[in-house]
């Protein structure tokens, strides 16, 4: 029986597109929150006196300014660092194949190396290694995982991951944002600013929850906790200066 590979990831082992980008999802909706909550707080910290003071208009471009800059940022910076990720990943491959070639007595010692660190007898070790050697392929994949602990880069996007995270960022970053969209700016806007803001946490927390299958408890609290540190440290920095 030939296994589709791509189907017994996704339905065996439950690892979709949103497990391929969980790291740009929540990297990218985490920052989105709180970078622009940040620009909330910062007034409402400025206003402690009254919120009441602090202009929609203000609140508006210098959002929605920040939101849309450091979302290019963030998406430009993840295509940049997983390029030169995968770069640094083809660089090494082709390494070892040369190795391969103009080693493979080294090669093959590292190959039992290897196993028998992992628990296999000495002379087990030395037969799958001899089988193993027939197949250069194979070799480059041990050794990539293994020797050089890098992960496989092959088949990943740094354009679609730069864009997946841009996504993210604009996406939860637009939530704290929202009731300055729909109310003149009163008190009540600043608190549900603040509701909208802790109601994005805990959906990217659960987005972590369900794609990890962690403890719920622990992925949303952890969230919120990072966000929620976050925030308190640009009303207070704003409260300061203001």
């Amino acid at each position: 029986m030939t296994i589709d590979w791509a189907h017994h990831r996704r339905e065996v082992h439950n690892l979709g597109q949103v497990q391929d980008f969980l790291k740009q999802l929540v990297f990218g909706g985490n920052d989105g929150i709180v970078t622009t909550f940040a620009i909330v707080a910062g007034f409402a910290g400025a206003q402690a006196e009254g919120v009441t003071h602090v202009g929609a208009i203000a609140v508006l471009v210098f959002g929605l300014a920040n939101l849309f800059a450091d979302a290019v940022s963030m998406g430009l910076g993840e295509f940049l660092s997983t390029r030169s990720k995968k770069d640094l990943y083809f660089k090494q491959r082709q390494f070892v194949f040369e190795e391969f070639v103009n080693h493979p007595k080294q090669e093959y010692a590292e190959l039992i190396q290897m196993m028998t660190e992992r628990g296999l007898p000495l002379s087990s070790a030395r037969k799958i290694a001899d089988e193993v050697m027939k197949s250069p392929e194979l070799v480059a994949d041990l050794m990539m995982s293994y020797e050089l602990e890098m992960h496989d880069m092959r088949q990943v996007s740094p354009a679609l991951d730069g864009l997946v995270t841009f996504l993210s960022f604009v996406t939860f970053g637009v939530i704290p944002l929202v009731p300055y969209l729909m109310l003149p700016p009163t008190d009540t806007t600043f608190l549900l600013s603040v509701l909208s803001t802790f109601l994005a946490l805990v959906g990217l927390g659960l987005l972590r929850w369900w794609s990890t299958r962690e403890k719920v408890s622990r992925c949303v609290g952890e969230t919120i906790l990072v966000g929620g540190a976050c925030a308190l440290v640009a009303f207070a920095v704003g409260a300061i200066v203001g």
